[in-house]
């Protein structure tokens, strides 16, 4: 096995916290729903410390979740990404060819058809519009969280976030121009370079000098370094994710018991984007014979959402309390149980995918 690969394989199996965690997910749903409304000003507080759309607390969970990963990327291996190709191809396609206009389709079907009598025409558009937004803004860094979850090439993974970020400056506003009709789209770039900083570049830079550090250290296998140091800040990952999962719902406790009915609609074409745009990405990394550590990340990364991007055009083209913001907000709810249990099929499946990247 290669280093890289022990990297993203951590030895051991999966532990105590991710053997049960879509229990311990389901718990914070609760609690956090508890209790944002229990101390709705406590959240009220937390919310606050937000810039360009970006909430600063949920930022440091964030990046408390992708540091594990970024210290298991072997940089030497993104020189040979240009020899496997196909994850990245299958990425690109799912992301900027298929998704958007999928998840235009289904808001329409469901909001202008389906739904027609349970919701007026002028919140019908609000909410199309909104998922609009979500569909044309694809992955985060959430993704390096469930690429760590199965165990995917971290190095790979890294390049086809930050491939698809380069795209989404310039593909983003189009896109959602052609969609929505509306000409007059202002990229929120704040917001993007904030989260590509925060996400991305400064969790990486502290990856790679904790890694150099490490790897100095150990002079024998420096390997078992990095493999050791990164089992021993794997919980601190997994209770990022779940105090993440209690803020997004807190954040939002209130709204969820004002209006369930609502966000129960909207979460239906969602659900069904998100699983369906999985089964592409996976069946196409399968059919194609993709290793499962790129195969994985792959059919994830094309499923995920980044949301702080449409949220934030949500709020400056339709307004903080209109219906595209409200769908908007839903799918950051949906995003993490749907992402987790994508992981777990995942995890269950990875028998019928090559083993190696």
């Amino acid at each position: 096995m290669s280093t890289q690969d022990q990297a993203a394989n951590p030895p051991g199996g999966i532990g105590f916290f991710e053997k049960w965690l879509s229990v311990w997910v389901g718990l914070c749903i609760v609690a956090g729903v508890v209790l944002g409304n229990l101390v709705p000003d406590v959240f009220a507080m937390l919310a606050g410390f937000e810039y360009a759309s970006v909430n600063l607390v949920v930022a440091v969970l964030i990046w408390a979740m992708v540091y594990p990963m970024m210290v298991a990327i072997d940089f030497a291996s993104l020189t040979h990404i240009g020899e496997r190709p196909k994850g990245l191809i299958l990425t690109l396609v799912v992301n900027w060819l298929i998704k958007p206009f999928s998840m235009a389709a289904l808001g329409v079907v469901f909001f202008e058809y389906v739904f027609a009598d349970l919701i007026a025409p002028a919140d019908a558009t609000q909410y199309i519009a909104g998922l609009i937004l979500l569909g044309a803004a694809p992955c985060t860094a959430m993704v390096f969280v469930w690429s760590q979850l199965t165990r995917g090439d971290a190095a790979y993974t890294l390049v086809q976030v930050s491939v698809n970020d380069v795209i989404m400056i310039f593909a983003f506003a189009p896109i959602v121009a052609v969609l929505l009709g509306v000409t007059d789209i202002v990229v929120p770039w704040d917001t993007l370079l904030l989260s590509v900083g925060l996400y991305i570049i400064i969790p990486l830079a502290a990856g790679a000098l904790t890694r150099k550090a490490l790897m100095r250290r150990r002079t024998g296998n420096p390997d078992a370094a990095v493999q050791a140091f990164t089992a021993a800040v794997k919980p601190i990952s997994v209770l990022g994710l779940l105090a993440t999962v209690v803020l997004l719902f807190g954040f939002q406790a209130q709204v969820l018991l004002e209006k369930p009915l609502v966000i129960a609609l909207i979460a239906v074409p969602l659900l069904i984007q998100s699983y369906g745009i999985f089964v592409i990405a996976y069946g196409a990394a399968w059919l194609w014979r993709v290793p499962f550590n790129i195969a994985a990340p792959c059919a994830l990364i094309g499923t995920s959402n980044f949301f702080e991007l449409a949220v934030a055009v949500a709020i400056s083209l339709f307004g903080l309390d209109s219906g595209a913001a409200l769908a908007t907000v839903v799918g950051v709810l949906v995003e993490v149980p749907v992402m987790l249990s994508l992981v777990a099929f995942a995890n269950r499946t990875q028998q019928h995918f090559p083993r190696k990247g």
